[in-house]
């Protein structure tokens, strides 16, 4: 494997996935909370807005790039003189893997049933929908975005080892 893969693919891990978790962090700590003071109307209309302009190639890049180049980070650091990397990168890729999971098993449903509500002007009860919505999907959000802030340190603790064992 050539000498700068390893670096490489963990600084792309390192990105990927702190790009990820600051995304999933401001829903946690700005976002969600402005829209908890809206109305239904303006929360349901907000946050389908969101759930589709979101689905885009930034997004992609980051988020399935922070469980891809995890992979590759503990693939390219698996010979002997890796070993203190390792677990570190073994560890940001799990936390990875766990982040896409519950994305995929929790939040992108409650997108998709918000979605297909839809347009706000004709929902007779909006709150019922807000209401099925918002507090799962808050929930899960955080859940993602602890364990996407945990692969962050992980990862970062493994570069700063491997940079250590380069003398870089």
């Amino acid at each position: 494997m050539p000498d700068a893969v390893p670096e490489i693919s963990l600084l792309a891990a390192v990105l990927a996935t702190g790009l990820s978790a600051g995304l999933f962090h401001a829903f946690f700590y700005a976002i969600m909370p402005a829209l908890r003071r809206t109305g239904d109307h303006a929360f349901v209309t907000v946050m389908q807005h969101i759930n589709r302009v979101i689905l885009n190639a930034w997004f992609a890049a980051c988020f399935a790039g922070a469980p891809l180049f995890s992979l590759v980070a503990v693939i390219s650091h698996l010979g002997a003189p890796w070993r203190p990397v390792l677990p570190w990168a073994v560890a940001g890729l799990v936390l990875n893997v766990a982040m896409v999971a519950v994305t995929i098993a929790a939040n992108v449903p409650r997108n998709e049933r918000l979605d297909r509500a839809g347009d706000p002007d004709t929902i007779a009860d909006l709150a019922a929908v807000r209401a099925e919505f918002e507090r799962p999907w808050v929930r899960w959000n955080t859940v993602r975005t602890a364990l996407n802030i945990a692969a962050f340190g992980c990862l970062a603790w493994a570069l700063l080892l491997h940079g250590r064992l380069t003398g870089g």
